[in-house]
């Protein structure tokens, strides 16, 4: 059965199989939200166990979470221009913003890395106390979604490259999109309640 397109649509909308598979990916993101919600009820719980090890006050630096925020959301609007210049169809500049977006991904990885083996020199582990258990699953689930996004994210690439944009590998990239953008929810909430919170308490 052929796919009718609605041109007058955004390119990744056009297809009927499109706007079912972004809609799904939504469906997928609600699940996503369930996950991250329990890891973030289950730190709370646990924050406050330190078992006689560092707390957030100890370990917690304020110049490598600004570091690392600053990266994921100037991703995040890199990530909303090559939206913008897949809409007007411009494959170089959407390509190169998401080079962009990912370069800023991987970045932000890096000094998440740092953090936590700046945190292990420190004695900090996930065996130390129940509050470190919690930090380390939560921040290191966020992370290893961000590392999916930025392999990901070279496979779209990589698609685009050899088959140009059409209906189907501009639905892939908003997808993306949409994931990489709830990620930065996510570091939002990750950096206002865990962290912030913590050097306040």
């Amino acid at each position: 059965m052929s796919d009718h397109l609605d041109t007058s649509l955004p390119l990744e909308y056009q297809s009927e199989q499109s706007r079912l598979n972004i809609f799904g990916f939504w469906i997928f993101l609600g699940a996503e939200i369930a996950l991250f919600a329990t890891l973030f009820a289950t730190y709370f719980v646990l924050s406050g166990m330190t078992a006689g090890g560092p707390s957030q006050l100890d370990l917690f630096k304020e110049k490598d979470v600004m570091i690392e925020t600053i990266l994921l959301l100037v991703s995040s609007f890199t990530c909303g221009l090559a939206i913008f210049s897949m809409r007007n169809h411009n494959k170089n500049a959407m390509l190169a913003w998401f080079i962009i977006t990912l370069l800023l991904g991987a970045g932000f990885i890096y000094f998440e890395l740092h953090e936590f083996i700046d945190y292990v020199h420190e004695g900090a582990t996930m065996q130390t106390s129940a509050f470190l258990s919690g930090f380390f699953v939560l921040l290191g689930t966020h992370g290893a979604h961000v590392t999916l996004g930025i392999l990901w994210g070279i496979l779209l690439i990589i698609q685009v490259v050899r088959n140009g944009l059409n209906p189907v590998t501009s639905r892939k990239f908003f997808i993306i999109s949409l994931y990489w953008h709830f990620l930065d929810v996510v570091w939002i909430f990750i950096f206002t309640f865990v962290y912030l919170g913590g050097l306040i308490q």
